[in-house]
Order: structure tokens, then C-alpha cells, then sequence
């Protein structure tokens, strides 16, 4: 394994750690629970009248959602492999760029997301650049999956792959969901959301979610142990279609720019 080391995860270079993953990605990356996006939407008024910035969106799985319910959606994400592998959508613009420089417009959204990335993103100059973009009494919403506290099959998923995180993040591999926050989002007040959900996997699913991470590896002993202890992962909980259904929460802030 590599070294271990204490950096926050936005000094380790976000952008390049997905240049193989991104296939990955987008077909083995859990989706979102449709009442945590009615909760990010909520108050904002005819979803046809938002136009929103979905920042770090990987291959756009949220931007997708949003845009199905008619959000205008402007998907900011630096990596090239990520914009390449997102399915298209009519009211989904892609956007060469990253959470501290969007390249988008002054006061230009009136809402701003960021799923499963916000802990990629240095806060100071990340905040800065979303209070900019954002219309004044806009709204910043944070949205983050993890295993279902009780689910065993994914308490078993998480104990396979954390030593992969524990190397890479260390002590930040622990609460990475708590979001690191700066002025003007940190004297604001926030709200916390939590959702249950499940998604089923089978056993190819089970390895191409491992393999969609940034700090599992692909080859080497350390990629062969992670196959055998998903495959006896499997072996323990599979259904008689062979898949696993694995319980999880997600977790929404919301916040909101000051006028």
C-alpha cells in the first residue's frame, strides 16, 4: 500500500486520482434517494425556473436528476475522462472547471450542488467561489452517501475497503461527511437531512464500486485480497438472483448565501 499520510484530501491531487475510473463511475456509483433531491428543490420554486451548478459532478449523476425534473443544469467538473464517460442531457451544459473556479458567471445560480466531492475541495476558496456564483439567498446544498449504520452487507463492504482510505486519507478518512466550511457558509445556518435508501449489486457490481474509488487499486496483492473478501462477502449475502442489496443513508446540508 502507499504511504500513509495525514494531507487533507484536496492536496491530493483530486482531478488526476479518477483519470481510470471514470467508466467505473458512472456504472457502478450508487444514485441518490428521489426525497433527498425533492429536499434539495424544495422552496425553490418551478424546477424550469432553476438554473443550477452541480460542482465536482463526476459523471453527472445528480446533474441527470436534476435535470429530469427540468433544472437547467451547468455540471462543473475538471476531469476529462468524467465529462467524457456522463450520459447527455438536453438541460445539462458541461463545464471545464473546478469547485474553486467554476468559470461560470457573478450571481448567475440560484442553486449550487456538490454530491459526493465536496471533501475534494479546498473551503476557503471554494466557498468564496460558490458565494460569488451564487444569487444572493441562493442555496448551497451537500449531498454525501455511506453504509447504513446495522446493514451488515455494507459494514462488511466498508471493512474491505477502508484500509485502502485509511492509507490514503488517514485521520480524514474518518467524518469526511462533516463539511469543512468557510466564510460566508460557516456563520450561516444549516440544515441536516438524513435518507434512507438501499441499491443491489451483484458480484461485478460489488468490485467495479470498490474499483470506482480513487484509493482502491486495481492490481497488485492488495487488489487480489479485495477480490477474495468480496467474493466471500458475496458468498454470504447474495439473493437467489445473485445480488446483494445493500442498505444505505444519505446525507443533505443545506445552507443558504447571505443577502
Amino acid at each position: 500500500m502507499t504511504e500513509r499520510t495525514n494531507r487533507k484530501p484536496w492536496e491530493l491531487n483530486p482531478t488526476s486520482r479518477f483519470d481510470n475510473r471514470a467508466e467505473l463511475y458512472a456504472k457502478y456509483r450508487p444514485s441518490y434517494p428521489s426525497e433527498a433531491i425533492d429536499r434539495v428543490l424544495e422552496g425553490l420554486g418551478a424546477p424550469s425556473e432553476i438554473v443550477a451548478a452541480d460542482i465536482g459532478a463526476g459523471t453527472g449523476i445528480v446533474s441527470r436528476l436534476l435535470a429530469e425534473r427540468g433544472v437547467r443544469v451547468q455540471a462543473v467538473e475538471p476531469n476529462e475522462g468524467m465529462r467524457a464517460s456522463a450520459e447527455s442531457h438536453e438541460l445539462v451544459t458541461w463545464v471545464e472547471g473546478t469547485a474553486e473556479s467554476t468559470m461560470l458567471s457573478d450571481k448567475s445560480v440560484g442553486l449550487v450542488t456538490s454530491c459526493q466531492a465536496w471533501h475534494w475541495f479546498e473551503p476557503v476558496a471554494s466557498c468564496a467561489e460558490v458565494a460569488r456564483i451564487l444569487k444572493p439567498g441562493g442555496r448551497l446544498a451537500l449531498l454525501w452517501y455511506d453504509d447504513k449504520p446495522g446493514d451488515e452487507p455494507s459494514k462488511k463492504y466498508r471493512q474491505i475497503v477502508r484500509p485502502g482510505a485509511v492509507e490514503t486519507f488517514g485521520i480524514h478518512a474518518v467524518e469526511q461527511w462533516e463539511p469543512s466550511l468557510a466564510p460566508p457558509f460557516d456563520a450561516v445556518d444549516r440544515e441536516e437531512h438524513v435518507f434512507d435508501y438501499s441499491y443491489r449489486l451483484d458480484f461485478e457490481g460489488l468490485i467495479g464500486r470498490a474499483r470506482s474509488a480513487s484509493y482502491v487499486p486495481h492490481e497488485g496483492p492488495d487488489a487480489e485480497r479485495l477480490v477474495e473478501e468480496m467474493k466471500e462477502l458475496h458468498r454470504e449475502h447474495a439473493d437467489s438472483d445473485g445480488c446483494i442489496t445493500m442498505g444505505l443513508i444519505c446525507v443533505v446540508h443545506i445552507m443558504h448565501r447571505p443577502d
